[in-house]
């Protein structure tokens, strides 16, 4: 990832889940937060709750891969959490994408598309 980092700072996801902004839908719940430098940190929460490790680490792998691709159309200088729910272990690709990107839309973490 070009602009980010990982979240890995347990204080920084409580941080984020106290003050952050969020916005959910029936597969991911996104929290963000401006942190005051110039590039993104990125944090995945997937509970133990949806599955064995393999179902887990394919879930992550799936929305690290979405946050990738789609990287560069992201606001620079900001926290995000996703939490993933149930109904996400089931979903297909691109229907996490949707969702994804349909969660930043709505928080404000997509850039405008230029003309």
């Amino acid at each position: 990832m070009e602009f980010s980092q990982s979240l890995k700072q347990n204080h920084l996801f409580r941080r984020l889940y106290r003050r952050g902004a969020s916005a959910a839908n029936r597969y991911l719940v996104l929290y963000c937060r401006r942190n005051g430098s110039g590039g993104n940190r990125v944090g995945l929460t997937v509970s133990a709750k949806l599955g064995h490790a393999v179902v887990r680490n394919r879930l992550r792998r799936r929305l690290r891969e979405i946050y990738r691709l789609h990287e560069g159309a992201f606001c620079r200088g900001y926290d995000i959490v996703v939490v993933a729910r149930g109904r996400a272990v089931d979903a297909e690709y691109r229907q996490l994408e949707q969702a994804y990107l349909a969660l930043a839309g709505k928080l404000g973490l997509l850039q405008e598309a230029e003309p």
